[in-house]
């Protein structure tokens, strides 16, 4: 399934779950906003014919698709933020407009290559870049073919970014864990008793928590190295859709974050 048919899939599950969830119904109504945008996008770049090599057998896969045109682009993608977001995203937005599309271009490029150095931005200028450049790593990431073999790799083997998420799909009587990129959605399966932060394998130091309200999602922390990552069990819920779940589970980030620890990756909203 291509990019633009998984968008409308989380538009829906997210105008579903805002009047299910009134604890993230404003942030979800936000995100519909930006899916809306991103899948404009994503057809938008079909249209222009970005193209991506077909095989890859080595990290940092991703040659820039950007050109100066893009932070125009971008200008109108910090319009939707100051019409739909909240104040504080609103008010960086204009402040990253006025910078300039000089600013607002180097700004994409160094998060697209951020791999290279391994400094990411942070806050709003990670969701910036992030939302705004997604559809394109998705598009390259569906045209690339990845030569599997080895471990299971601890960040995205596609763009080496750190998992944001993880998913259990049904397998037989069980389930199959996999993780879920932070930036281009890819997606690897990854062993079920093991911290995708360091490695810890011992159970014991692996606390799993769940909530009544949100059964299907779970948080899955570390007491090693103090992190966590949110799993959404498809076993459990077969509508949910990954990616929405997980924004929409605030309640269990606020339950991590009061016992000390620390998400992996921060999603697309900065929860």
């Amino acid at each position: 399934m291509n990019g633009k048919s998984e968008l409308r899939k989380r538009i829906a599950r997210a105008e579903e779950l805002s009047s299910e969830y009134s604890f993230a119904s404003e942030m979800l109504r936000f995100y519909i906003a930006i899916a809306c945008f991103q899948e404009e996008t994503y057809a938008e770049i079909l249209r222009t014919g970005v193209q991506a090599d077909g095989s890859v057998s080595h990290p940092y896969i991703f040659d820039s698709p950007l050109d100066p045109r893009s932070s125009r682009h971008f200008q109108q993608f910090l319009s939707v933020v100051e019409q739909h977001g909240p104040l504080p995203l609103r008010e960086a937005a204009r402040e990253v407009a006025s910078r300039g599309e000089r600013s607002c271009f180097h700004l994409l490029t160094a998060f697209w290559n951020a791999f290279e150095t391994r400094s990411l931005p942070t806050g709003s200028s990670d969701f910036f870049a992030r939302a705004f450049l997604q559809p394109y790593a998705e598009l390259f990431r569906e045209r690339l073919t990845l030569q599997s073999g080895g471990p299971a790799p601890f960040v995205c083997p596609y763009c080496k970014r750190k998992p944001g998420l993880g998913v259990l799909r049904p397998l037989g009587e069980g389930a199959l864990r996999s993780l879920i990129c932070s930036f281009c959605l890819g997606e690897w399966e990854f062993r079920r008793i093991v911290c995708p932060g360091c490695g810890e394998e011992n159970h014991e130091n692996l606390p799993v928590y769940t909530a009544e309200e949100l059964k299907h999602v779970r948080v899955e922390a570390c007491d090693t190295c103090r992190t966590y990552i949110k799993t959404v069990d498809l076993t459990k819920s077969g509508r949910a859709e990954p990616v929405v779940d997980e924004m929409a589970s605030i309640p269990l980030d606020l339950w991590a974050s009061e016992r000390g620890y620390t998400k992996l990756h921060p999603n697309l909203l900065q929860f």
